[in-house]
């Protein structure tokens, strides 16, 4: 069976944004969110996962989070 980097979605608040990106992208994306739906078996629209994806890769980027720690050690608040 395909796993897929992205499990199922938790329920979250949101805000809207609005983005553009390459017609090849959308396709992907709308690829990805078709087999999404078909392994964890709840209907999922682009719209949807791309939050989680920008999530899942800004959690994982060592270079932010580095930044970051540095950041909430100088500046406390």
């Amino acid at each position: 069976m395909t796993k897929l980097r992205l499990g199922p979605l938790p329920k979250t608040e949101s805000v809207k944004v609005t983005i553009s990106m390459p017609v090849v992208l959308k396709e992907q994306l709308e690829h990805y969110a078709a087999l999404h739906s078909q392994l964890h078996g709840e209907t999922v629209e682009v719209t949807g996962l791309i939050p989680h994806m920008l999530e899942s890769f800004v959690s994982k980027d060592r270079g932010f989070q580095r930044q970051r720690k540095i950041k909430q050690i100088n500046n406390p608040d």
